[in-house]
């Protein structure tokens, strides 16, 4: 989603870094999966903590003890839509069946300019989402799986996204599903020492009924180590779509940095222009998200 931070920005998405989920949310499972060590050379058994089970699109109250409305830095980001969504505004924002439904809206007056880099005109009301609980690869858990099942929105215009970015600076990102404006899923690894000097790993594929049906997408990221079996600071970023790996990355210094997991509808920007006139939506379920300390 090529999230830019300016120093104002930035101060005020660090009061939100600290938030995570308590201890009562967590799920303890037992050791059942491995962690490739480096380049995927060897393997180890990994106890799994769950952090969110795949049940929290369940009920309102349930959303709102995992989740938190808008993006962690406010209403706005790289597009033409303003996020709108809160506890008392469910237009964009609602449940149903047992999954959350985001729903962009063409607005037809004049609410000036998105506050964020490119600053377009605001076109659109839609809804972003983004999780109490961070993701960081570190000693402590040094495996992360992050996958959820998602129908999205591909025409000219429309941009959905499911991925993670850095909780107090930018890179580090993961995108795990982002389509703009058309079939092609872009999964994307984004690092570098700031915000002006990134590198760019990207694994695109096509989903021609990525709209109409729902597909499975998923990230699990692993710490590697060096030669001498000593933990570094880069993390393995696997992309899967349907179960299938379509990418292997690698996130330079992605470890020991807090990330936000984020589920939004973003419009217009990088996914062309004009875009749709009609209500687009964006529909999400089963958002699981485990983390593995590996023995």
């Amino acid at each position: 989603m090529n999230l830019k931070f300016n120093y104002g920005v930035l101060s005020i998405a660090m009061l939100f870094a600290f938030s995570s989920c308590k201890k009562s949310d967590l799920i303890e499972s037992s050791p059942s999966a491995s962690a490739a060590g480096k380049n995927g050379a060897t393997t180890s058994a990994v106890t799994w903590t769950t952090v969110l089970n795949g049940t929290t699109f369940s009920s309102r109250s349930v959303l709102e003890a995992h989740w938190n409305y808008l993006y962690p830095w406010g209403s706005d980001h790289n597009g033409s839509a303003r996020m709108y969504a809160s506890n008392t505004d469910r237009n964009h924002v609602y449940l149903e069946n047992g999954g959350m439904t985001i729903k962009a809206t063409r607005i037809n007056w004049n609410e000036g300019n998105s506050s964020a880099d490119p600053h377009l005109p605001i076109r659109y009301h839609s809804g972003a989402m983004h999780a109490k609980a961070q993701i960081n690869v570190n000693d402590a858990f040094d495996t992360w799986e992050i996958s959820g099942d998602f129908k999205a929105p591909v025409t000219r215009g429309s941009w959905p996204a499911f991925w993670i970015t850095g909780a107090t600076s930018w890179p580090p990102e993961c995108d795990i599903l982002e389509f703009k404006g058309s079939t092609t899923n872009w999964q994307n690894t984004v690092d570098g020492p700031d915000w002006q000097n990134t590198s760019w790993e990207t694994t695109q594929t096509v989903i021609s009924n990525a709209a109409s049906t729902w597909h499975n997408y998923k990230l699990v990221l692993t710490r590697i180590k060096n030669s001498s079996g000593a933990w570094t600071n880069d993390v393995r970023c696997q992309y899967y779509i349907d179960g299938v790996l379509r990418g292997t990355h690698t996130g330079t210094n992605h470890a020991n940095k807090p990330m936000w997991l984020i589920i939004n509808l973003q419009m217009e920007g990088s996914s062309g222009s004009p875009g749709p006139t009609a209500d687009t939506y964006y529909y999400s379920k089963n958002i699981i998200v485990r983390k593995g300390k590996t023995t």
